[in-house]
């Protein structure tokens, strides 16, 4: 029902636009986010976006690097990642939560396969 793309390979300092299209049913009253996994790590949340886009949340190591935006009527949202860095390199998921903004992992329930971005030095 998640379905990420626009992951690839980029050299440091490079851009990549995420994209996360959902189906199935209508998220436009779902917080979205984004999370990544290292290898061999937990998943992490990277970004999240209130139902209407209002509110949003970034973890300390993509502030100012990283936009997290939606757009409801495509069902769909996205991932700018500027700037990037070797240590951004991680497979990338897609995630829903039916709470209207939360930052809270545990209280997502909806996830898409991940798209491998890898950023090389």
């Amino acid at each position: 029902q998640l379905q990420a793309s626009g992951g690839g390979l980029v050299q440091a300092g490079g851009s990549l636009r995420l994209s996360c299209a959902a189906s199935g049913r209508t998220f436009s009253r779902y917080a979205m986010g984004w999370s990544r996994q290292f290898p061999g790590k937990e998943r992490e949340f990277v970004a999240v976006i209130s139902w209407n886009g209002g509110s949003t949340y970034y973890r300390d190591s993509v502030k100012g690097r990283f936009t997290i935006s939606r757009d409801n009527a495509k069902n769909t949202v996205y991932l700018q990642m500027n700037s990037l860095k070797p240590e951004d390199t991680a497979i990338y998921y897609c995630t829903a939560s039916r709470k209207l903004f939360s930052s809270d992992v545990s209280e997502y329930e909806y996830w898409g396969q991940g798209t491998q971005v890898t950023v090389s030095s």
